[in-house]
């Protein structure tokens, strides 16, 4: 896998949620802040204003989209002096407020009607993220990224909405399958977009440079490819075409930490994943990981997440 599809995949848990809310002015709704979460809004038609607690409000408009990527907390509203509700706490409220904490899948369309004022219609949802195994790619993300609607641009961003937004309003059969895939490409296309962005401007910086810079992707890609092969930083530095020094220092200065520092934090990653979600036996998941005793994978397990990978299969 790529490294953005294998970063979406293994920090990713439980199912996105989504909802279709139609709202009539006036009308203002606070969006909880949740840790371990990142939510989108998408403005489907019409138009409202964005306030967050340290920021000026700023108007939003159709085929807008924003993602905050950290689960920042945040109030949409017909007009920045409309009284807010606050955000709920139970699942009856879900497609409204608390999106980012229900149990199950959502998907729903809800009406919320206000004075018979104009008409506001968002998709709004949230993914939940594992926060103790949060990828440092996720991490430079700022609170909130805003990609406005430009015509002819981001066609796949539009085009992944369209099909969200579709399913949503009218379920039909199959819809259940349809909408987390939708929500996984949604998310995919976002990071792409403001990673592409981001590497277009001058100088920049991060995983923003990294994903641009061949030498560096050709290493992670080559980790994430196979995370078993016994990797040193002389073959992972052919991999990208560089001589030994070189690589090590631009992958440490790119990345934040040395090959073999994020060859292990990726490999302790992904076998998280793997005890959450196979019964594979714990030789076997090593294998899989790069660690040909079992008696070496859980002490690598262990220093990295604070207990035996048995008691953490028995605890996820």
């Amino acid at each position: 896998m790529d490294v953005l599809s294998d970063v979406v995949a293994v920090t990713r848990t439980g199912r996105p949620r989504s909802a279709h809310v139609r709202w009539h002015a006036p009308w203002g709704q606070e969006f909880a802040s949740v840790p371990g979460s990142a939510g989108f809004q998408v403005i489907l038609r019409g138009s409202c204003w964005l306030l967050s607690p340290d920021a000026e409000p700023f108007q939003l408009g159709t085929g807008d989209v924003v993602f905050l990527p950290h689960g920042r907390g945040h109030t949409l509203a017909d007009s920045p002096g409309t009284p807010v509700t606050a955000a709920a706490c139970g699942p009856d409220e879900v497609p409204l407020s608390a999106i980012h904490v229900a149990g199950t899948h959502v998907s729903d369309t809800v009406d919320r009607s206000g004075d018979g004022g104009p008409v506001t219609v968002v998709l709004c949802g949230a993914y939940q993220l594992d926060p103790s195994r949060t990828h440092p790619l996720l991490l430079t993300l700022p609170d909130l990224i805003h990609l406005p609607a430009r015509a002819g641009r981001h066609p796949e961003l539009s085009a992944a909405v369209s099909l969200l937004a579709a399913e949503l309003e009218n379920p039909r059969l199959g819809t259940d399958a349809a909408v987390p895939v939708l929500l996984d490409a949604l998310l995919l296309y976002i990071l792409r977009i403001w990673f592409n962005e981001q590497s277009s401007q001058v100088n920049p910086t991060g995983w923003a440079a990294a994903l641009n810079d061949p030498p560096v992707t050709a290493a992670l890609h080559a980790i994430h490819r196979d995370p078993a092969s016994p990797w040193t930083v002389a073959k992972l530095a052919a991999e990208s075409g560089l001589s030994r020094a070189p690589f090590a220092r631009r992958f440490a200065l790119l990345i934040g930490q040395p090959p073999i520092g994020y060859l292990t934090w990726w490999r302790m990653t992904a076998a998280a994943r793997l005890l959450r979600t196979s019964d594979a036996p714990l030789r076997s998941l090593a294998a899989q990981v790069g660690y040909t005793s079992e008696f070496a994978f859980a002490s690598a397990f262990k220093r990295t997440h604070g207990m035996a990978p048995g008691a953490y299969r028995r605890k996820n």
